[in-house]
């Protein structure tokens, strides 16, 4: 099978160019995909606690960390702890964080405005159903544990 013909490749050189489209359009105003996602998992009401942004993501800790302190940085977010979980911190939008969510949130509607001129809905939709059933098989760990029985099998024989 050639790596044209994979999903996870297709999946990843598909994110690659939407990832560099977002950050090419952001540049101007200081925001990167990434950032520009943050935002848009922050809820403008409530905040969000610190701890359920980087699962909506699908980011590491450690990684959305280093994120929240440069936003913070930046004045667009900041912390306060949460009044009914002392242990827990949620994360609040300051006026220059919602105008960068505002940013964020046009440059995704426009794509998607985009793509849905050009591929037909029926299209997007089996992409989506794709999409979800890969990530539900990939969270389920005997997905896993049948590849790592693979590559045992293969390995040994």
């Amino acid at each position: 099978m050639k790596r044209e013909e994979t999903l996870d490749y297709n999946i990843k050189i598909a994110w690659h160019a939407i990832s560099r489209m977002y950050n090419q359009y952001g540049q101007e105003f200081d925001v990167t995909a990434s950032t520009g996602f943050v935002l848009l998992n922050i809820d403008v009401e409530n905040g969000t606690p610190a701890t359920k942004i980087a699962p909506l993501m699908g980011l590491e800790a450690r990684s959305l960390t280093r994120m929240l302190k440069t936003m913070e940085e930046k004045k667009w977010i900041y912390r306060e702890k949460d009044p009914t979980d002392g242990r827990s911190v949620r994360i609040f939008l300051t006026p220059l964080g919602r105008e960068k969510r505002e940013f964020s949130r046009r440059a995704v509607r426009e794509f998607n405005t985009r793509i849905r001129e050009r591929i037909p809905s029926e299209h997007i939709e089996i992409f989506i159903q794709v999409a979800q059933t890969v990530t539900e098989m990939i969270e389920d760990k005997t997905l896993l544990d049948k590849l790592a029985e693979a590559f045992i099998y293969e390995t040994k024989h």
